[in-house]
């Protein structure tokens, strides 16, 4: 009898809720878009505090009170964010006034390499093309440096906006995870008791998903960081700081993110060296960081996968990336899970009265 209760169909009224779900979801993604840099700063302290709180449990489970253990965290922290801003940060800084500074010369060379190319071309194979579409880049690469410049401003200007979030964050972080368990027990007494049940049991598989997606992704884009760094130090590549912090961050993008990380490393690999060998021993050193994260890292760090569509998986992404920007990329797929795993206790008919 249990079987043909699964099998049953959904009412109408459930897809009108779900309707009504997904239009609900695009205001909260229009009204994320208009506050951008208050849903940043609220955003960042949520994952700061997801990626927390099991230490604090960890903690509590041994005896502290959480006060004590998040008090005994701060401490930890604070000493790490010295160290960051003693140590990585002027290095970081001086790795990018270095890619500010020699972007002049990235554009001259660039212009260079298109006159060669055009030059080593026979006369036969399309001239006038070929011509028309070396005017339109040279023209685009002198406009780049004059757009540079703006660039940076506006850059600048969000550096700002993320100082203030970073100033913000560690005190939105405490009160989150202090008045956690009224936070849940608040929102418990708000569902009507005959689905508070549940509710919670689907709050819990959430939770798990989540939990487990973001802690682990943060562990494997710092793996990911850490052998690029070293790798492009071994190779003698330039600015390996910035191009190790951009794979770590591109490992969070789903299957592009792999060709992606590669990208800042090779360029500055070929405005170095300028040969095919050394572009190919930075392309092999990205092939084997990648294989063994694909293969070692992952199924190691990912105790079980979310299970979602490749297809659902990239228009997730790129819907809230384009809404939400990074937080859009770094959130889709724990979004699209926690819908996945609604929608299979909707359609299990979970919610009938």
């Amino acid at each position: 009898m249990a079987h043909h209760h699964e099998h049953q169909i959904v009412p109408r009224n459930d897809y009108g809720r779900l309707i009504a779900a997904i239009l609900l979801l695009c205001l909260l993604a229009a009204a994320g878009y208009a506050l951008q840099h208050t849903i940043s700063c609220f955003l960042l302290s949520w994952v700061i505090a997801y990626l927390l709180d099991p230490l604090l449990v960890q903690a509590e489970r041994h005896g502290m009170k959480r006060l004590a253990a998040l008090g005994l965290l701060y401490i930890v922290l604070t000493v790490l964010i010295i160290f960051f801003f003693a140590f990585m940060l002027p290095k970081l800084t001086i790795s990018w006034n270095g890619i500010l500074h020699e972007l002049p010369s990235y554009i001259q060379r660039i212009k260079q390499a298109a006159l060669e190319w055009k030059s080593r071309l026979p006369d036969r194979y399309g001239s006038e093309e070929i011509q028309w579409l070396l005017d339109k880049v040279s023209a685009n690469v002198d406009t780049a440096a004059e757009k540079a410049g703006a660039w940076v401003y506006v850059f600048a200007s969000r550096i700002f906006f993320n100082i203030f979030n970073i100033v913000l964050a560690p005190i939105l972080v405490f009160f989150m995870l202090y008045y956690k368990q009224t936070i849940v027990e608040t929102a418990a007494s708000w569902i009507p008791e005959q689905r508070r049940d549940m509710m919670l049991h689907i709050g819990r598989e959430v939770n798990t998903s989540i939990g487990g997606y973001l802690r682990g992704q943060v562990i494997v884009s710092v793996i990911v960081a850490v052998l690029s760094l070293a790798a492009l130090f071994i190779l003698d590549v330039p600015h390996p700081i910035i191009s190790g912090f951009f794979a770590g961050a591109a490992s969070v993008l789903p299957f592009i993110g792999v060709f992606i990380a590669a990208l800042p490393a090779l360029f500055f690999t070929w405005f170095k060296y300028q040969t095919v060998g050394s572009l190919v021993q930075t392309a092999i050193a990205f092939g084997v960081i990648y294989f063994l994260e694909g293969y070692v890292i992952k199924p190691l760090v990912f105790k079980s996968s979310m299970n979602l569509n490749p297809l659902v998986t990239i228009v997730t992404v790129m819907a809230l990336g384009e809404l939400l920007g990074f937080w859009g990329i770094l959130l889709a797929l724990p979004i699209a899970a926690a819908i996945k795993i609604t929608w299979m206790h909707l359609h299990a008919g979970n919610f009938r009265d």
